[in-house]
């Protein structure tokens, strides 16, 4: 038997040196893909730190990374079986990695710089427009719903003059957390 130094085995060649293929070597790379999203899923971006320190910024997070193993390797996989050659197997899981990983990031990054998704203030409610889901009384309270941040919001009412149900109105006053004053939109 010959016994190699791991210096001069070829990327791939290692999973061959312990019984396997470059099939399960794609595998691999895809399942750690995976096994890295549902990390990012049960603990969060905590470890965001450490892709910044790597040069990353906003670009490079877990569920990237996560992406670009996956794909690389599983697609790797699929080129694999298509063509049998390793060359193309790696150049095509490659590419399919960058992609999903680009996308990802890109994704990531657009959420990240939303102004959807965070908690509504009561400042945020005033000039808000609204409609009326049950009758408002004179001076008596209703119901309406707005629409904040894409959270719709079910509100108690109360306006100067009677509204009826599907008003249009614009919130003039907040009075507390779950109640307003509206006046009907006139437009």
């Amino acid at each position: 038997m010959t016994y190699r130094r791991l210096t001069d085995v070829r990327p791939l060649q290692w999973v061959v040196l312990i019984g396997g293929s470059e099939l399960t070597a794609f595998l691999v790379i895809g399942a750690v893909g995976i096994v890295l999203l549902l990390f990012s899923l049960v603990v969060g971006e905590h470890l965001h730190g450490i892709f910044d320190a790597l040069g990353g910024g906003d670009w490079f997070t877990g569920s990237s990374l996560a992406a670009f193993l996956g794909a690389m390797g599983f697609g790797g996989a699929i080129v694999d079986q298509l063509t049998g050659s390793t060359v193309l197997s790696v150049v095509g899981g490659l590419a399919l990695g960058l992609a999903f990983g680009a996308l990802t990031a890109y994704g990531m990054l657009r959420l990240r710089r939303s102004d959807t998704g965070g908690v509504v203030t009561t400042q945020e409610l005033l000039n808000a427009p609204g409609v009326v889901l049950s009758d408002i009384p004179a001076l008596g309270f209703g119901e309406i719903r707005v629409t904040r941040q894409g959270q719709m919001m079910k509100l108690n009412a109360k306006s100067a003059i009677p509204l009826a149900t599907g008003t249009q109105v614009t919130v003039i006053d907040v009075l507390s957390a779950t109640a307003v004053v509206v006046e009907p939109t006139y437009r």
